[in-house]
């Protein structure tokens, strides 16, 4: 028996009996759907923690203030003044390979206010490196420059929401708002989310909510408590060529620099985005392979499910395979003929499986708002091991059926 003859066979067997072909792969549908799911879901998650990271630099160490209890906080305070521009200036001296240290602050703020128009956002000091950093995004105007910086300037660049609120249709650029008891100048609005990234790669809170001024306004102007670090974020950009250390050595380094200039006080953390994204990626192979094996398991009970309904077909006919066997079929070809069949539940599985795989993904997408990347290894992965499964599943019933003795099983009632 060839094997073309044997796939017609297998065809018209499922056709005389399609609600059990159909119970029967019902196993390997969910099997191979449950695969392409997870693993969807596994990919998307994967992409958005590595554009996360990615935004954050790849050449970039993050030096932040660490959030402290107050008894902490009263504790460090009396041996460091927490992150200062002191330390920007001892980075780019002591540190080799840095290009640049962007500082930021964080502004304490009780009144945001235009007319009579009042407004909640947040409100942070950059510097005009900030711009080399990071993609800024702007639907009219400019962004702070490094003259802002120098004199002190009280200007400001919106966030498009908070600009919507307080200026409306008629426009912010030249307007003045008061900032808790400061006036600032608005001299540039950033684009809304839908118009292209505002602030890309700085763990802004809602740049569309915030107020950019230049930092030294934001340390020399504005009130803060005694107890508050005057800078929240150092961004640390390396250089590339030879001689530039990896920023997990500039990391070791930092952290010895700091713990000296602030006398060993535990007030700062480092975040190094290069050693976030190899941990990323480690923990999504896990994640992969665990949510993987687990959907795996509906693969295996599905081969189960083939083995069971091909032993039952086997005795089912047990006189048509004496019958062939008494005119010259040989036990191959009786292998054969109940392989292609179990074959073919699998993959007749597979192909309603990818299916709805690809369905099940795009609603979870839609339902939780979280992205799901459909890949090729996903779909070849899950199809691979359905049919590998289908064909295991087959083979012990294709090589009982080729056994039986064509005699007694002509005899068979």
């Amino acid at each position: 028996m060839s094997l073309r003859e044997a796939l017609i066979a297998a065809l018209s067997s499922l056709a005389d009996h399609t609600l059990r072909a159909i119970l029967t792969t019902l196993g390997v549908i969910f099997g191979v759907a449950a695969v392409i799911s997870m693993l969807s879901i596994g990919a998307g998650a994967e992409q958005e923690a590595l554009e996360l990271i990615r935004q954050l630099g790849v050449r970039n160490v993050i030096v932040q203030t660490k959030e402290l209890g107050d008894r902490e906080l009263a504790e460090a305070r009396r041996r460091s003044p927490g992150l200062t521009m002191r330390d920007r200036q001892a980075i780019l001296d002591a540190v080799p390979g840095v290009e640049l240290v962007a500082p930021r602050a964080k502004v304490r703020t009780w009144r945001v206010a235009s007319g009579r128009r009042t407004v909640d956002a947040n409100v942070f000091g950059l510097s005009d490196e900030q711009a080399q950093l990071v993609e800024m995004s702007l639907s009219e105007g400019r962004f702070l420059d490094r003259l802002d910086v120098e004199s002190h300037a009280q200007v400001g660049v919106l966030g498009s929401e908070i600009a919507d609120e307080l200026f409306g249709d008629a426009g912010a650029l030249g307007e003045l708002l008061k900032i808790n008891d400061v006036w600032i100048e608005v001299v540039g609005v950033l684009a809304g989310e839908g118009e292209g990234a505002a602030v890309q790669g700085v763990s802004f809170e809602s740049p569309t909510r915030s107020i950019l001024v230049p930092v030294s306004t934001a340390l020399r102007k504005f009130d803060q408590r005694p107890s508050d670090s005057p800078l929240s974020e150092l961004v640390v950009r390396l250089g590339e060529g030879e001689g530039v250390p990896s920023s997990q050595a500039a990391a070791r380094l930092l952290q010895s620099l700091l713990d000296q200039l602030h006398s060993g006080a535990d007030d700062f953390e480092l975040v190094v985005p290069d050693a976030l994204l190899e941990q990323s990626r480690q923990t999504q192979r896990l994640f992969n392979l665990v949510m993987g094996f687990i959907a795996g398991i509906s693969l295996v009970v599905g081969g189960i499910g083939i083995m069971n309904i091909m032993l039952a077909t086997v005795l089912e006919r047990t006189r048509e395979i004496g019958l062939r066997r008494a005119v010259g079929a040989r036990k191959r070809d009786i292998v054969i003929q109940f392989l292609t069949e179990s074959f073919a539940i699998s993959a007749l599985g597979a192909l309603l499986g990818v299916v709805l795989g690809v369905v099940l993904s795009r609603l979870i997408s839609a339902a939780a708002d979280w992205p799901t990347i459909i890949t090729a290894f996903a779909v070849l992965t899950s199809v691979g091991v359905a049919l590998t499964v289908g064909v295991v599943a087959g083979l012990y019933p294709a090589l009982r059926a080729a056994d039986l003795d064509p005699v007694d099983a002509l005899r068979y009632e």
